[in-house]
């Protein structure tokens, strides 16, 4: 299967999305999971020790400085589903405004990160990864504050895993995501609006609500 990034985002529309069977697989499927994992963005857990590592980190935090880099960072394993067709895919998505990256700094090292396709007010999130303790974490924390700041309604993980599960992520029925999906796509949201994120209003907000 061949896809063009008009074809994706289409996918992403009606709740499915493509993955391969491994880096070196050109083929291409589309997923529709029985249970979605979701991300209530009201929902985040920040525990006390998240909290003082995201106050004293010393990290840098910025939105698609380097969505490629973060896009390799996530397929850096030994198991991925990212192929080549879909790195150009999210490229092609980047560069049009419909994909978006979170990184996460070390000095001029990146050590996170998490991106993912957007439309409308729905944020699908692709991957993350980290290469310094709690990175993707942190990563999570300033992109939950981000999607609630900006105008999201539904942050979509695909799966749930035990990692996302301790932040907060829950899992819904199929018809469930859809139902907020359908809702989600016709509210006009701006991920690269301009925030102040500093890690003390991050950690206040998300406390705030969660």
């Amino acid at each position: 299967m061949s896809l063009s990034p008009e074809l994706l985002l289409h996918g992403y529309s009606i709740g499915i999305f493509p993955m391969a069977e491994h880096r070196d697989d050109p083929d291409l499927f589309w997923v529709d999971p029985k249970f979605r994992g979701i991300f209530p963005l009201d929902g985040f857990h920040i525990s006390r020790s998240l909290a003082r590592r995201i106050r004293n980190c010393g990290y840098m935090v910025s939105i698609n400085r380097d969505f490629p880099g973060v896009v390799d960072g996530c397929a850096d394993r030994t198991d991925t589903w990212i192929n080549q067709e879909l790195r150009t895919l999210y490229q092609k998505l980047n560069q049009s405004g419909h994909a978006h990256s979170l990184e996460i700094w070390d000095g001029p090292n990146l050590v996170g990160g998490v991106y993912g396709v957007t439309l409308g007010a729905a944020f699908f999130g692709e991957s993350m990864f980290s290469r310094r303790k709690d990175a993707s974490k942190i990563a999570l924390a300033y992109l939950v504050d981000r999607l609630r700041s900006c105008g999201f309604k539904l942050f979509d993980t695909q799966f749930l895993t035990a990692h996302l599960a301790s932040l907060g992520a829950i899992e819904v029925p199929r018809s469930q995501y859809r139902n907020a999906l359908e809702e989600a796509v016709t509210i006009a949201a701006d991920f690269s609006a301009d925030l102040d994120q500093s890690p003390d209003g991050v950690i206040q907000r998300i406390t705030q609500t969660s």
